[in-house]
């Protein structure tokens, strides 16, 4: 994986200069080391949590008409109240209803516009 490899070379690099700069003190030594070593580990569990984030999202159509409650939830910033209501008011002739029935709002909607749909 490119982001380990970068790593592994940036500690080797600090390695390096630090044993040229420091060597009569090997005690210094440890500490860069430990120092790159606790950096690396940061950067590291920093990026596997982005990729861990942007595995989940989802960027699928929903259907209104025929999603699910767990499906309507996946939607950004959809509380459980809306999903409920958006299932209580179908059928929809399109997604836009929402806003026309007062079922979320204009600012709601415009958050998941892109990824609603109303297929009957």
């Amino acid at each position: 994986m490119r982001p380990r490899g970068s790593a592994l070379l940036l500690l080797a690099s600090l390695f390096a200069i630090t044993a040229c700069t420091t060597r009569d003190n090997p005690d210094e030594i440890r500490r860069r080391t430990a120092e790159a070593t606790q950096t690396m580990r940061q950067d590291t569990k920093a990026v596997v949590e982005g990729v861990r984030e942007g595995m989940g999202r989802s960027d699928k159509t929903v259907n209104i008409n025929r999603a699910s409650r767990e499906d309507l939830l996946s939607l950004p910033g959809l509380t459980e109240h809306e999903a409920d209501r958006i299932i209580a008011e179908r059928p929809y002739d399109s997604a836009r209803d929402l806003v026309k029935r007062h079922v979320i709002s204009q600012g709601e909607y415009e958050k998941i516009s892109d990824r609603v749909v109303a297929e009957r």
